[in-house]
């Protein structure tokens, strides 16, 4: 029996020979930028904006053949929630006539974005909260928006794809030491550093849209490596603002990048071997840089994709919760008490009142995540997630995946939180002890992935 509900939406689109004069694309960014003064994203205590370094924007790409639809959308935000994403894709549907389903939105997870609360603690009723709340209020009209401009600059188009390598700025942040411990970002040159708990993924997917006249119309880049780069009181989109800017140089002004959070729940660009610092502009332009160099040398490796055929499905999987106690909920709630004050509680005991209050408020219900499988034809597949993902989940599902290109994106129509592999909940810290869902949820994710994978490959 499968696993919870399928929603299956499907269209088979017409022979490959006659897809070129056919399939179209269009792709647009509207500005989502916050105004100064609103709390931040991204870590355990309040901090409220003060500038803008470079603007948010939501990056939307539309495909049609013969009257049929898909959106993509990436937004330069830490993450959206499911209701949000609910209310954005209802927006996109009235204003395009594009079927809510038939559109993934996800997050780069910029922690120098709008904080978007998740869970009632850190729903702030202050002058600075009341303005963010009006922000959020605007944002799923927004994404429209730029869903809406995409869909209105359809053009005939041609598809290709390839995967790079790049294994030189993301690192596995989780360690063996020496304790017989694992460690969370343990810190630079710490002589009880074993080795790495887990790998990386150094795939570089891209996706180069064009008009039939040779164009360029939008590049999707998908890799995995946490968006924590630049810190600091100014909205930016970290890293991935470089490579908008260095990809806009070499390939035109008018060409819409749009960046796929890979599965980084467990990675992120800072390497313990290296005693250097590695917090800034001068850093997220470094890494933006080398990746948009990787992505410039695949574009020479370019092949076709012939979209035969766009096929959309959607499984929403029943997630199990981590057990807690009515202890543990009344020992969360006075640690949960200390929150963004003078006496806060330790960061560790801190994330795990939030994750014991979140748990705890959902009153048994299981954690509800829908898996999202995008193809287009035989050779290309978008896979969405909702969540901070592990690498190793990611891995699977690429590895496994019937598609000579398969896009697995995180933190897409939902958050949820971390979802690590098994074996990292009896390993422990920050991650697992986060996370809201309880071992073995995301090889759950990775079966209803590959499941949807092959039936839609056997279409």
């Amino acid at each position: 029996m499968k696993i919870g509900r399928v929603i299956s939406l499907i269209i088979c689109l017409g022979s490959m020979s006659a897809w070129a004069g056919e399939f179209q694309a269009g792709a647009a960014q509207v500005q989502i930028t916050p105004p100064i003064g609103v709390p931040m994203s991204g870590y355990y205590y309040e901090r409220a904006a003060t500038g803008v370094h470079d603007e948010l924007y939501a990056h939307a790409l539309v495909f049609a053949k013969e009257g049929h639809k898909i959106a993509l959308v990436t937004c330069d935000l830490i993450g959206m929630d499911a209701q949000l994403v609910s209310q954005a894709r209802q927006c996109i549907e009235k204003v395009t006539g594009i079927p809510g389903g038939h559109v993934m939105i996800s997050c780069t997870h910029a922690h120098t974005g709008p904080t978007l609360p998740r869970d009632s603690i850190r729903k702030s009723e202050t002058a600075a909260g009341l303005i963010l709340s009006q922000y959020i209020e605007t944002l799923p009209g927004r994404i429209a928006q730029a869903v809406k401009q995409a869909n209105d600059n359809l053009v005939s188009a041609r598809l290709s794809a390839a995967v790079g390598h790049e294994d030189s700025i993301s690192f596995n942040r989780r360690f063996f030491m020496t304790d017989h411990t694992v460690g969370w970002n343990p810190g630079k040159l710490n002589p009880k550093i074993i080795k790495p708990a887990g790998p990386i993924d150094p795939a570089v997917a891209v996706v180069y849209v064009e008009s039939d006249s040779g164009t360029p119309i939008s590049t999707v880049v998908n890799f995995a490596n946490h968006l924590d780069t630049v810190g600091g009181l100014e909205f930016s989109a970290d890293y991935p603002y470089t490579l908008y800017t260095l990809l806009s140089r070499f390939r035109g002004a008018d060409m819409v990048t749009l960046f796929a959070q890979g599965c980084s729940g467990n990675i992120n660009h800072i390497n313990v071997a290296s005693g250097e610092r590695q917090k800034g502009h001068a850093e997220a332009e470094r890494i933006g840089t080398v990746l948009t160099g990787e992505v410039l040398k695949t574009f020479t490796k370019l092949d076709p994709i012939h979209p035969t055929c766009v096929v959309v499905r959607r499984e929403i999987i029943k997630l199990p919760l981590p057990e807690v106690t009515s202890d543990d909920v009344a020992k969360a709630r006075q640690i949960a008490d200390t929150y963004n004050t003078s006496e806060a509680a330790p960061f560790m005991a801190l994330v795990n009142a939030f994750k014991v209050i979140s748990v705890y408020e959902r009153e048994g219900r299981p954690l509800e995540a829908e898996v999202q499988v995008m193809a287009l034809g035989q050779e290309l597949a978008w896979v969405g997630l909702p969540g901070e993902v592990f690498v190793e989940i990611g891995l699977a599902i690429k590895q496994a995946s019937p598609y000579r290109v398969t896009i697995v994106t995180e933190l897409a129509n939902d958050s949820i939180g971390y979802i690590p592999d098994r074996k990292a909940y009896a390993e422990g810290n920050y991650e697992p002890v986060s996370a809201r869902c309880a071992a073995g949820s995301g090889e759950m994710l990775v079966q209803a992935s590959l499941r949807l994978l092959n039936e839609l490959k056997g279409l």
